[in-house]
């Protein structure tokens, strides 16, 4: 049986910063292992947007009809988790390991919990991947109804903090996981206390039937995997098999596809020459296969070309020649190697594609920028400096994004989005695997790249730049997915993030290793901003016009 586990702390306003330097890894956590990246499931991970400021800015969103005492509590912090054998059933007590599947189902029941239960009160999940047993630290700011600040009406008393309990059990249960014994009288840790145990991956909860109970299910998950390694020691000695008799048929059908030259003259009738190396003779005359090779080029392979000479027939008569004599494989192989020496023969002769940019519409302009500062709320001092590099415009009918070649910087595409529908689409002739929209930000040009950010539209990569402001370090904004990915290019980058929806971030996961998934709170910009308190916004306006 694996347990849900759910524990909270409430934070005085000096307590914050302490407890947002310790999940956003600002300090050394030596029991953290470093080559472990951890994820922040709500809010955004920019260094200079700081936790404190987030809990102040959502307490100010509704003026407060009382003064906040100096000891009252700004933020209450969630700490989620479950025992270890529902991360790692096979083997519980191998600290740090867990089963990748089982972790994004518990991640994702818990990300919807936390919006549908408190909604965007939650200013911040991170999820802790780099210690023992995963477990989601969650920052929500008790705001009530009236958007007052009053912790205790929701966790004032043993019968309130039961109700979130049960709340978060219920929503655990889809998933298999269960709760402990309701109203027991065993002791509860704070999340100071209760943090060593997880990280320890340990649960110190359970009674002594719990723990017979788990033992005897230790036992069965034990036989099992005996029983399951057998199977598998038996399924790898019938694949070496099976793997023993592929390899024979492929040599048999190698043989019949290459069709050596020699083999086919000899079965039209012809015999080598004694004194002059690769000519033949035959019934009507002699041919010189190695001389004769560039003349035949027009019908390969060449063994077709020797067929139709020597038979003085056509393709489709030399092809029924090899059915008869080598049979269909062999038939197949001519056929294919026909289509292939065309085809690149087409190839080398017609002029290569290039790519042509839209041409730009400069009238229009106006109504793209107003589309931009208007729809996605971009500090029109940022749409402005990208209109001026040249990498935003208008078509006359669409907002042209350019894309550029990493290295040269080279236009090789563009991204075009309809300014009706919102709809995104390649222009015509773009090069997909050669061409990103991307540009540079933070420190001197001539810096290394210190940084990545992978957005998946050239609108969440500016609107992203909006709310996080120019950052210290040498980064770049990358658009592109999966399919697309620099990836040589990007392994020289120290550090990479991606903020990409959950499909896409564990595709692009997969790809790269060691990157941070940043996930913003709304999924919009415009609401990201309208979080930010009216000064923050106006340094980062400031910032822009500088």
């Amino acid at each position: 049986m694996s347990y849900a586990i759910a524990r909270l702390s409430k934070l005085k306003l000096h307590q914050i910063g302490g407890s947002a330097a310790h999940t956003s890894r600002d300090r050394e956590t030596p029991n953290a292992d470093s080559d472990q990246q951890n994820i922040r499931l709500i809010g955004i991970d920019a260094p200079d947007v700081k936790l404190e400021d987030l809990v102040m800015a959502k307490i100010a969103e509704q003026p407060q009809r009382r003064k906040i005492r100096s000891d009252g509590i700004y933020c209450v912090e969630f700490l989620l988790t479950a025992s270890p054998e529902y991360f790692r059933p096979q083997c519980p007590t191998q600290a740090g390991y867990y089963e990748q599947e089982r972790l994004d189902q518990w991640a994702e029941v818990n990300r919807q919990w936390l919006f549908q239960e408190y909604g965007d009160r939650i200013v911040r999940a991170e999820l802790h991947l780099d210690e023992a047993t995963p477990h989601i630290h969650a920052y929500f700011v008790p705001l009530d109804e009236e958007g007052q600040l009053r912790c205790n009406h929701f966790f004032n008393g043993r019968e309130k903090i039961q109700r979130f309990q049960d709340s978060y059990f219920n929503a655990m249960l889809p998933i298999g996981l269960e709760r402990g014994i309701k109203g027991s009288r065993a002791q509860h840790y704070d999340i100071k206390s209760f943090y060593r145990i997880v990280e320890e991956g340990l649960n110190s909860e359970l009674n002594l039937d719990q723990l017979k109970a788990k033992a005897a299910e230790r036992d069965q998950l034990a036989q099992r995997k005996q029983e399951l390694e057998l199977t598998a020691k038996a399924l790898a000695q019938h694949l070496e098999k099976l793997e023993a008799e592929n390899l024979q048929w492929k040599q048999q059908v190698e043989q019949l596809h290459d069709l050596p030259i020699e083999t086919v003259a000899w079965r039209l009738g012809m015999e080598p020459s004694r004194s002059i190396r690769g000519r033949w003779y035959g019934y009507n005359g002699e041919v010189d296969l190695e001389q004769s090779g560039s003349a035949m080029a027009k019908h390969p392979p060449l063994a077709i070309a020797l067929i139709m000479q020597v038979n003085d027939c056509n393709y489709p008569q030399a092809i029924a020649w090899v059915h008869d004599e080598f049979g269909e494989l062999a038939v197949e192989r001519a056929v294919i190697a026909y289509a292939k020496s065309q085809a690149l023969e087409i190839a080398n002769s017609e002029p290569r594609p290039r790519f042509i940019p839209p041409v730009e519409d400069k009238n229009r302009w106006p109504v793209v920028q107003d589309y931009l500062t208007q729809e996605y709320l971009l500090p029109i001092h940022l749409v402005q400096n990208f209109h001026e590099q040249g990498l935003i415009y208008s078509d006359g009918q669409n907002v042209t994004f350019l894309m550029r070649q990493l290295e040269s910087g080279d236009p090789t595409g563009a991204l075009l989005q309809q300014i009706d529908t919102n709809n995104t689409f390649v222009a015509k002739g773009t090069k997909r695997t050669e061409s990103w929209f991307h540009f540079y930000l933070g420190g001197k040009r001539e810096d290394e790249i210190q940084k990545a950010i992978l957005c998946q539209s050239p609108v969440e990569a500016l609107s992203y730049v909006a709310v996080a402001g120019i950052p210290s370090v040498r980064t770049l904004y990358l658009v592109a997915d999966d399919k697309n990915l620099p990836i040589d290019f990007l392994k020289t980058i120290p550090k990479i993030q991606i903020a990409y929806a959950n499909d896409a971030a564990k595709a692009v996961g997969k790809i790269l290793s060691k990157t941070t998934r940043i996930k913003q709170q709304a999924g919009d910009s415009r609401k990201e901003i309208q979080e930010l308190t009216r000064s923050s916004y106006q340094r980062k306006q400031e910032e822009w016009e500088r």
